[in-house]
């Protein structure tokens, strides 16, 4: 491993306990997606589906479970938590997730590295988490309900995802052979949905002003 692919792991990491720090510490979810709180717990059951059969590192293990398991903390606070739930922006998040889903279990199906059980889950994770990020850009277009944490939840999102990308050029560099096109263009594609909300978030921080997005 890398100190590129090591920076990406925590910078994801710490986007996760940013967003558990602000829904335990607010006791609100105000401004959070759960379409995409959900797309990514999908992500994480078909990726990580190998938790039963293969061992890694003990790394790699700790950190999938804890991805699984921040991720069903996040969804049943959402959905069950007696006061977070009730700052839910139910009305304004109604991105149909469907639309994501099928579209990339069907590519999973047609494109893939290996055409086995196994394989097809993970690429479809990787088509998935691609486009996983659209129900919450939405949803913060609709509401302009952008605080500081949620802001940085999704500033560090796109930055794990940047730097990943850092890590496979630098691994195309130094490791003979490597090549993942399915991994690099989900990559690229996932980043490239960050970048609007990059120039905004830099634009409301170099003139001091809260963050908002275009409607």
């Amino acid at each position: 491993m890398n100190i590129f692919r090591l920076a990406g792991d925590m910078t994801h990491l710490l986007s996760v306990v940013v967003l558990l720090l602000k829904i335990h510490a607010t006791r609100s979810c105000r401004g959070i997606s759960l379409k995409t709180q959900e797309l990514y717990a999908l992500v994480f059951l078909t990726r990580y589906i190998d938790l039963f059969f293969r061992y890694v590192s003990l790394y790699n293990t700790i950190m999938k479970l804890v991805f699984l398991g921040s991720s069903g903390t996040i969804i049943y606070y959402m959905r069950f938590h007696r006061v977070v739930r009730t700052t839910y922006d139910r009305e304004q998040d109604t991105f149909r997730a469907w639309f994501l889903i099928g579209p990339c279990l069907l590519l999973a199906l047609l494109i893939n590295g290996e055409f086995t059980p196994i394989e097809i889950l993970w690429t479809f994770s990787l088509y998935l988490e691609a486009v996983a990020i659209p129900p919450q850009l939405v949803l913060l277009q609709r509401t302009q309900n952008i605080d500081n944490l949620t802001g940085n939840y999704i500033l560090l999102l796109g930055a794990y995802r940047g730097l990943y990308i850092i890590n496979w050029i630098y691994r195309s560099f130094t490791e003979d052979n490597y090549r993942q096109w399915i991994v690099w263009v989900s990559g690229l594609v996932q980043t490239g949905l960050y970048a609007d909300f990059f120039y905004y978030y830099f634009k409301s921080w170099q003139n001091n002003e809260k963050l908002s997005l275009p409607q």
